[in-house]
């Protein structure tokens, strides 16, 4: 048997060369100073043959910017990651960045490297950001398939030391498991690879008091609150992620620390075994479906999550009800606070509000940290105990609690308190977050399960905007497992616009007659090593000559005898998770051509 060259017709078509195939594109990252526009390029993200981005089939050049995560008082920065097919082009866009000149030395020979480190021996030095690389082990966690068609996530150690690499790789599988094993991102598991980098810290665990400790990245609390987890060696990470090239698209810094992250550029985690895999999930949610909150007092509403036209409804799809029952759930937030405090048994934290007394049910939602017995702690509202107990062994870790009642708040004031009773907590019981809803009589809004349609989100400022379910999502709580359906759609069409359906297109000729045309797929739907409990399958079409041969339907190999031609595969994916793909990344095709001489 010997191998057929495939004869692959080369006119190109936007992006793509028509035998369908993507090209690689080049990719360029840079750091941006909101302040004052100034940019410094990302070590090694300067590549000639960057992860396929199908949104290029249709325009010039895709950008994509993210914040890079900072204390709240901190310098604001965004990573600006530019792509396109056409180098002067990229170049152009990155330029628009920035206010200074970034790219009229870029070393513009040699475009046939895959990625130019941009060291500072380079003459375009003063423009890159000055970082000295540590020593990365790479390790794969979990393979399925090529890293230059997959998403990859990485696992970066920071604060574990040498003789705590196991403890650092026992973590992250941990972690790893939890995102991809039976929930969250188990149906897109064969998308996704995820590899772990072990560097060692001088010294273990994660600093505080916005102080770092001596480690690759420096991860640091702004104080000593639950809250964020900060990169003091920021620019480090970024160089970090873009030195391994297809093999992470998107870092996560795994700081040793046993209590809980934020999420931007990369997302920063612990290992606490109540909150790291949690928080780690809705982090990375923002990352790779790039949309913004679901909980309220937050500033970013953004994505296929959010909506501020209620006129408009990009969900209509997922809706529960037709479109002309279409309602916004009646609701109001009365009172909202994040007062990250400790509290202290002298005096208690309280709150006073108003409430109109027109909705007929309401909800108490509030977090803590550092209380792990309920006598250490009275939550009233007016006067009358809550009843709260602590999550069963959570210890000293961050917690969220919601207290719901099916009777209305009367007209007037109410006040809510936080009185902490041991005073031997004081110093580590924390208040973090602490709000008030009011939700409309079960006709007015409709709190089940499952049920989609518009409901209010209020921002810090108590603007409105909408999300399509109550609380089913992990981006609005984050104890949830999953994402809503809106989420989970978005999650597969982020993902499936940088994968190719099909991995390869192989012929063989095994006699001078026939040809063996092999078509393999990415393993979703019947190729699936790990089934799931849903409907998906793949259509696979073959055409010559651009005439369907219906007999050779959903096969992914077949014979072709003494038939000469232009051939085409196409291939289409359908799961129950995904009900509208607009841009068609839920499929691919190849064509080639078949000729006399091709045996």
């Amino acid at each position: 048997m010997k191998c057929l060259s495939i004869s692959a017709v080369l006119t190109v078509l936007g992006s793509v060369v028509a035998n369908g195939a993507h090209i690689r594109p080049w990719e360029l990252a840079l750091r941006t100073d909101l302040a004052d526009g100034g940019c410094e390029l990302v070590p090694f993200s300067f590549r000639s043959a960057a992860q396929i981005h199908k949104d290029l089939i249709n325009q010039n050049v895709v950008t994509q910017v993210t914040p890079v995560p900072v204390p709240r008082l901190g310098p604001k920065q965004n990573v600006v990651r530019v792509l396109s097919h056409d180098l002067h082009s990229l170049l152009s866009h990155v330029q628009l960045h920035c206010s200074n000149d970034v790219t009229s030395s870029l070393p513009l020979a040699g475009h046939s490297l895959p990625q130019v480190p941009l060291s500072r021996d380079d003459a375009l030095s003063a423009h890159v950001l000055d970082v000295d690389l540590p020593r990365l082990e790479l390790i794969p966690l979990i393979t399925s398939g090529p890293a230059e068609n997959r998403v990859d996530l990485a696992f970066f150690a920071d604060g574990y030391t040498a003789g705590e690499r196991q403890k650092f790789l026992d973590d992250a599988s941990r972690l790893a498991r939890d995102l991809v094993t039976n929930q969250t991102f188990f149906t897109v598991r064969p998308l996704l690879n995820i590899w772990v980098v072990f560097t060692p810290s001088k010294e273990s665990g994660v600093g505080v008091g916005g102080k770092a400790k001596d480690t690759p990245f420096g991860l640091y609390r702004d104080g000593t609150e639950l809250r964020g987890l900060y990169a003091n060696n920021s620019d480090v990470a970024l160089a970090a992620c873009a030195s391994l090239g297809d093999k992470c698209d998107y870092a996560i810094l795994l700081g040793w620390d046993s209590i809980t992250c934020i999420g931007g550029e990369y997302t920063t985690t612990t290992a606490s075994l109540a909150n790291g895999a949690l928080v780690l999930r809705h982090e990375i949610g923002h990352s790779i479906i790039e949309v913004g909150e679901e909980y309220d007092g937050g500033f970013a509403y953004f994505g296929v999550n959010a909506l501020h036209d209620p006129k408009n409804v990009t969900w209509a799809h997922w809706l529960t009800d037709l479109e002309d029952h279409l309602r916004v759930e009646r609701s109001v937030m009365p009172m909202q606070a994040y007062p990250w405090t400790f509290l202290d048994v002298e005096k208690p934290w309280s709150f006073t509000f108003s409430s109109s007394g027109t909705y007929a049910r309401h909800l108490v939602k509030f977090s803590l940290s550092g209380i792990p017995r309920a006598d250490d702690l009275l939550v009233s509202l007016d006067g009358v105990d809550l009843g709260w107990a602590p999550r069963k062994d959570i210890g000293i870790d961050r917690w969220h609690y919601d207290i719901f009642f099916e009777h209305a708040l009367l007209e007037g004031e109410h006040v809510i308190e936080f009185a902490l009773r041991n005073r031997e907590l004081q110093g580590q019981a924390q208040l973090c977050s602490v709000e008030v809803l009011e939700y409309g009589s079960l006709g007015e809004f409709n709190a089940s399960r499952g049920y989609y349609s518009l409901f209010p989100t209020y921002d810090q400022d108590n603007g409105t905007s909408y999300r399509p379910t109550n609380g089913d999502c992990l981006m609005r709580t984050v104890a949830r497992p999953n994402f809503c359906n809106v989420c989970r759609e978005g999650l597969w069409l982020s993902l499936l616009k940088r994968v190719d359906l099909i991995e390869d297109l192989r012929v063989t000729c095994p006699n001078p007659n026939s040809r063996v045309v092999s078509v393999d797929l990415v393993k979703l739907a019947q190729f699936r090593e790990h089934p799931i409990e849903m409907t998906e399958s793949y259509a696979i079409t073959w055409s010559r000559n651009g005439r369907i041969l219906e007999e050779l339907a959903n096969l992914a190999e077949v014979e072709l005898r003494d038939t000469d031609g232009t051939y085409r595969v196409d291939v289409t994916y359908a799961v129950e998770e995904v009900r509208l793909d607009p841009r068609g990344y839920l499929r691919a095709s190849r064509t080639f051509d078949v000729t006399p001489h091709s045996c």
